[in-house]
């Protein structure tokens, strides 16, 4: 098919009045509002309601919906037969409505006629062909696949383009590799090795493939890496596949800004480790490599309500989202508006998740979804509205965001933040980590680490972002903390170590740099290199039990004193000891050290504490590193996060976790409440009632 010019620089702009972007200098910043949306679907709807949701919508105070990206059978009943009756309906409505729209790519659930002419479009994984029924059942690697998404990509971007709501595309949906491993792409995986290892003898050294005879004599007889028992090799096969959906991304991207008007934007639904709601680091997508493929990075976030609401869901998802481009602000695509039953949102939530995701950097709040389905797998994720598609409380309170956005979102909208704490995570290390967790029997992963010290540095209201091994330039830091980096090149351990040696503060935890980046077991006397910088060595390790800690430096309950899932029994070389193992066998082991590195300190913690004690170390790590300020008088369930107005005056995101009114002295320069309009003096005390939020600007 003919291909346009690839837009190599993309602005957003403000060809109608209605747009909510505008051509300047700002660039991707050159948004003038909050969005704040749903997803639509008019092919979904039980009867003919267009003009009554755009009503409702209008009176809601929504100004952007997304559509399209859930119904390419509809949309397209016959190859290269196209229906965009749906599309138009909802499209000349919201032109009329002054209503912005996403359109999504309809990639991620595959027709029946693509199944059935193409049976092999059908991902096969280790568990075997899949079959046709759920979505993303497919390969997105496969040639078949690829022509019947191009197509219906051009011919729906060709289509919508020109109309004056459509503002951006979004790419597929949660994109993933879905387990592909299928014979072209262990073929694929097997060329890329190649490439890697001209010469296999070092392939299999590096990978220790003489142990059980998986040694490969021959490229010829390489085998399905699907029945593996060698994490090296699992490890790269899940770095490939993490590289199959950069490659899928960056293909859609190039090809929606080939057809699209000038100053469209190009983005993507990034979603999280799932746990029945977003957990973690996304195993199966390397999101910094996959963002840089896009105009700005768009995240889907859920998380537990009611009396589980703790906002750290929204806060963790925001901050990985708000790092993926370096900074720069994001796009929250979806989150629950009522969701599961068990989700159905206390009064007040709704808007203390909302103002929660702009606290974070967020430039939009999108619901998944306007009105709940009648049908299929999801008829109880319910949107704002229920089956009846009457208003209901949810509905009403999302009016009063509404109201509150139309205000104060030209004001709020393009915030920035300059975090002096960071988190460094790695998808390699995760893979690795994984592959061995704390024995055979474990099934405590790597997320499970790294989201107790980011919870910790979130009660305590210590801002951060994530940095990868990507990040070549750390020195906009004071404090790195790296959980469990289990596998690592010595180029990435010399940079954290370089950042200390600086003058930086560098926490990591246990089973840090144990391997390389082949995840081959380093050697040396344990950790490897961290040893020197962190002035400590081990060689052995346990599992505890009944192992607590003796320290002067932290203190915490009884209950919370307990080594648990692992340690590592520590002996300095050169650092001080800020706890030991208390145990008739352990006792002469240190579990805890700190040394000083250059002009900075790396503090090495030796096993996994309780969220308490984490708190206690992070604590002490935020002082040393000379970043505990006001923020930090405040404790969960109060939160506060802060940022940088566009118009160059700080603001402040106070909110209250909990179902009790709270009290907040407010310690910043004298402002206003920008949802009240009420004046904050500095040192004066702000009143929040139960899951309250307040939004103060200094100088206002």
């Amino acid at each position: 098919m003919s291909r346009r010019r690839m837009l190599k620089i993309f602005v957003f702009a403000a060809f109608f009045g209605t747009n909510v972007f505008q051509v300047a200098g700002q660039s991707l910043q050159g948004q003038r509002t909050i969005l704040f949306g749903a997803a639509y679907y008019d092919e979904y709807a039980p009867t003919d309601r267009l003009d009554e949701d755009v009503r409702m919508m209008k009176v809601t105070g929504i100004n952007v919906v997304r559509i399209a990206e859930s119904t390419w059978g509809t949309l397209e009943p016959k190859r290269g037969v196209f229906d965009f009756s749906h599309v138009d309906r909802v499209l000349d409505a919201m032109d009329k409505a002054g209503v912005n729209v996403i359109v999504g790519t309809p990639t991620y659930a595959i027709p029946t006629w693509l199944a059935r002419e193409h049976p092999d479009v059908l991902v096969i994984t280790p568990k075997g062909p899949a079959e046709y029924g759920r979505r993303q059942n497919m390969d997105i690697t496969n040639p078949n696949f690829r022509d019947a998404a191009q197509e219906v990509i051009v011919a729906l971007i060709d289509h919508v383009k020109n109309h004056k709501s459509v503002i951006g595309y979004q790419l597929d949906n949660e994109t993933k590799a879905y387990d592909t491993s299928g014979p072209n792409v262990q073929a694929a995986f097997v060329k890329s090795l190649r490439e890697r290892f001209p010469n296999l003898a070092a392939m299999n050294k590096e990978f220790g493939l003489d142990y059980w005879s998986n040694r490969v004599n021959d490229w010829a007889d390489f085998p399905s890496v699907n029945g593996t028992i060698n994490a090296s090799l699992a490890a790269a096969f899940a770095e490939f596949q993490r590289g199959l959906v950069t490659e899928y991304l960056a293909w859609q991207a190039k090809l929606v800004r080939e057809h699209a008007r000038a100053g469209q934007f190009v983005t993507q639904n990034f979603d999280l480790d799932w746990r029945g709601y977003s957990y973690g680091i996304q195993p199966a997508v390397d999101h910094f490599a996959a963002a840089r493929t896009l105009d700005m990075a768009g995240i889907d976030i859920y998380h537990p309500t009611q009396d589980h609401l703790t906002g750290t869901e929204i806060a963790f998802g925001g901050d990985l989202a708000r790092s993926m481009r370096s900074g720069q602000n994001y796009l929250l695509i979806e989150t629950e508006a009522q969701g599961f039953p068990e989700w159905t949102p206390y009064p007040g939530q709704l808007r203390l998740q909302a103002f929660s995701h702009l606290a974070s950097g967020a430039n939009m709040v999108g619901y998944w979804h306007w009105g709940t389905t009648a049908n299929a797998i999801e008829t109880y994720w319910r949107g704002l509205l229920s089956q009846d598609f009457k208003p209901n409380p949810t509905y009403e309170e999302a009016g009063s965001i509404g109201k509150d956005l139309a205000r104060l979102g030209p004001q709020l909208v393009n915030m920035r933040k300059r975090n002096r704490i960071a988190i460094y995570f790695s998808n390699r290390a995760l893979t690795a980590f994984d592959s061995f967790k704390f024995g055979w029997t474990s099934k405590t992963t790597y997320n499970d680490v790294l989201r107790p010290y980011y919870d910790a540095l979130y009660r305590m209201n210590a801002e951060v972002d994530f940095v990868d091994p990507s990040t070549t330039d750390l020195s906009a830091y004071k404090l790195i903390v790296v959980p469990a980096l289990y596998a690592a090149s010595d180029a990435e351990i010399e940079r954290l170590n370089a950042f200390a040696k600086a003058g930086g503060h560098l926490l990591y935890t246990f089973k840090s740099g144990f391997s390389d980046e082949n995840v081959k077991a380093r050697s040396t006397t344990q950790p490897g290199m961290i040893a020197e910088a962190a002035g400590v060595q081990y060689n052995q390790f346990t599992i505890p039990e009944g192992v607590t800690l003796e320290s002067e430096a932290y203190h915490v309950g009884a209950g919370e004193n307990a080594a648990r899932w692992w340690m590592e029994l520590l002996t300095p070389t050169t650092g001080t000891v800020l706890a030991r193992y208390h145990h008739p066998v352990w006792g002469k082991y240190a579990a805890i050290v700190r040394n000083n590195y250059g002009k900075g300190e790396v503090t090495y913690v030796g096993f996994m504490p309780s969220d308490a004690m984490i708190e206690k170390i992070l604590e002490d790590s935020v002082k040393r590193a000379n970043l505990w300020g006001p923020q930090q008088a405040l404790h969960f369930p109060t939160i506060m996060r802060s940022g940088m107005l566009a118009d160059g005056h700080a603001v402040h995101y106070v909110m209250n976790y909990s179902a009790a009114p709270a009290s907040v002295t407010y310690a910043f320069q004298s402002g206003k409440n920008l949802l009240s309009g009420e004046a904050v003096s500095q040192n004066g005390t702000i009143t929040l009632p139960a899951w309250g939020v307040a939004v103060i600007e200094e100088g206002g």
